[in-house]
């Protein structure tokens, strides 16, 4: 290397250079941004992680140098020697404006073809082009801002957890396969041919088994996989920070997590938290905002008008009510000036995409009231609807009737889309509450049987702890999320710890005993030698560097990260295995039939 490098070793950081830095000598390494030659001068801007700081190539200080530089172009990897000293022009848009280099001697050490992208943040690439030659994209500033914040934040969580007398304790990625939850990632066993591994979507089981261990706190930053359908917030990889730890209840969990995201935002942004954070029920998350991680940074809460739409004129209101369904509104304020047609009717193909049959609207004027359902509507109806709605002139309410499910999921996204289009949400506003008492189980249609809200291991409410058989669909679990700002960026629950409960859980589920022992018998045998009351909690860091830079896509957080289809395009991942692979693991592939085409 040192023969590569002429002897030479930076000094610095071009980025870091400033003005106590005049009259000194320097060394300093990285890519040209840009060259400028204007005769006996040459301008080069050398960047590296930290900046730009300007070389000038003076013929009157060294010829050779500035002969050696004149071939370079942009994306050249040169090192160079010389005197900072004060610009003579400065700028005073970049850290470095105020002083240069006036290099003495120069080394290329590798060359460059055109690159495929800019290397600026507003080059503006498209997200293909910028995946499929992420390493030219990591080198923008912007890239390289994120991935050093994400790593500040996970030295936050690090040094938190260590100062709390948590143990970093690393748990298997080659698991057993599960029966909950999303698909698992399967890895064949060379070894052990026919059997699988699967990768962890979760530490859960391992972190519980180190609580019946006695080590008391555990945390870990974990890679965790789960094969499911992709959007902006998720990836098949996916980075967690894990925690659990005994001799705790739901309190003891949320109080030491207030102070951790006290520091977080502290550290990282500056931002003083008050603590104790919000507290509210799922139930009332749900009627309230439509969602069971609400964005509290502005108002157009949901009103049921059950009630009022059981009897008005519209038919399509009162069959709902009827069929045993929900007639559910928002009330914007100031919307009926803010949207024209064309934008009512782009809310409603908005809406239609989380499964509503339709959108009624009502537009409350200075000339009367504007809507396509006014003619069905009585003077009764209308003053109903808008006393509930607290709706005043110049408001426009938001209507959907469907299914409980549609009308919360619908109304939640559209309070949220027009938030954001009517610019409601202010820049630096941090609101951030626990959701708590979760069902416990929830219905799959899909399977025809109830499925665990969270995961089988979550101990239900105290106080519905016979209604695990009883009123399943009522019965409430000892589960709490963290919300930021309308992002689950934490979640978890308070654990079972009593064998015969988690029995009792399993059955409630539709496992035969047989089933459970074969799937968790490991687990049900650990509970026979004395288990502390544990629980715990997981965090997304992804998305928790996601929320505190607020960044809308998860990719712009991670180094290398998958598309939307999972796949690769750096590397060209997933790709086929060679036959030789496949027959060392006992493998035959089934290729999918084309569909022929009807003509």
């Amino acid at each position: 290397m040192a023969e590569l490098l002429n002897g030479l070793k930076r000094t610095h950081y071009a980025g870091l250079l400033r003005e106590e830095h005049i009259d000194q000598k320097v060394v300093l390494m990285g890519w040209v941004q840009k060259r400028r030659n204007l005769g006996g001068l040459l301008f080069v801007d050398l960047r590296d992680r930290e900046g730009i700081a300007q070389i000038v190539f003076d013929t009157a200080v060294s010829q050779e140098a500035f002969d050696l530089a004149d071939p370079i172009r942009g994306e050249y990897v040169i090192a160079v020697e010389g005197t900072v000293k004060l610009r003579q022009s400065i700028n005073n848009d970049i850290p470095t404006g105020k002083v240069e280099v006036f290099a003495e001697s120069i080394k290329i050490l590798s060359e460059s073809e055109v690159p495929p992208i800019h290397i600026n943040d507003d080059d503006g690439a498209g997200e293909q082009l910028r995946l499929k030659y992420r390493y030219l994209d990591l080198r923008k500033p912007k890239m390289y801002n994120n991935l050093l914040f994400r790593s500040k934040v996970a030295s936050v969580f690090r040094n938190f957890f260590g100062g709390e007398g948590f143990l970093e304790v690393e748990t298997p990625f080659l698991n057993k396969p599960t029966p909950e939850g999303a698909r698992d990632y399967l890895v064949p066993s060379r070894v052990n041919p026919n059997k699988f591994y699967a990768l962890p979507q979760s530490p859960q089981l391992f972190k519980q088994m180190l609580m019946v261990s006695g080590i008391d706190r555990y945390y870990q930053i974990v890679k965790c996989f789960r094969d499911e359908d992709l959007r902006a917030d998720r990836q098949p990889e996916f980075t967690q920070v894990d925690v659990e730890l005994s001799f705790v209840e739901e309190k003891d969990v949320m109080s030491i997590n207030e102070r951790l995201m006290q520091k977080m935002f502290k550290e990282m942004l500056d931002v003083d938290l008050p603590t104790p954070f919000m507290t509210m029920a799922y139930k009332e998350a749900m009627e309230r905002f439509g969602s069971d991680k609400p964005d509290l940074r502005f108002g157009y809460e949901l009103k049921a008008l059950n009630d009022i739409a059981e009897t008005c004129g519209f038919g399509v209101f009162a069959d709902t009510v009827k069929a045993g369904n929900d007639v559910r509104a928002i009330n914007i304020d100031g919307g009926a000036i803010e949207f024209s047609k064309k934008g009512m009717k782009n809310l409603e193909k908005f809406a239609k995409t989380y499964g509503a049959k339709g959108m009624a609207w009502m537009k409350i004027t200075e000339e009367g009231l504007d809507s396509p359902i006014a003619k069905f509507l009585s003077e009764e109806d209308v003053k109903n609807i808008t006393e509930r709605m607290e709706a005043k002139v110049g408001d426009m309410i938001l209507f959907i009737a469907d299914k409980p499910s549609v009308v919360f999921a619908t109304l939640g996204a559209l309070r949220c889309e027009i938030a954001k289009k009517l610019d409601k949400i202010a820049e630096g506003d941090y609101k951030i509450l626990w959701v708590n008492e979760f069902p416990l189980f929830e219905y799959s249609e899909e399977e025809d049987r109830y499925v665990a809200k969270h995961h089988p291991f979550t101990s239900p409410l105290d106080a519905d702890m016979d209604m695990i058989e009883s009123d399943p669909a009522n019965a409430r679990a000892k589960a709490y999320d963290l919300v930021l700002n309308g992002s689950e960026i934490g979640g978890g629950s308070i654990r079972i710890h009593n064998s015969e409960l988690q029995s009792r859980m399993f059955k409630a589920l539709g496992f035969t005993e047989e089933e459970a022992n074969s799937k968790f018998g490991f687990l049900l045998d650990a509970f026979k030698y004395g288990v502390p009351p544990h629980g715990g909690i997981a965090y997304g860091l992804d998305r928790v560097v996601m929320e505190l830079l607020n960044i809308d896509n998860i990719r712009d957080v991670i180094a290398f990260p998958k598309t939307q289809q999972a796949t690769c395009l750096l590397t060209n991942a997933p790709a086929p295995a060679e036959e030789a692979q496949l027959e060392e693991l006992f493998l035959d592939l089934v290729i999918p039939k084309k569909e022929e085409k009807v003509d």
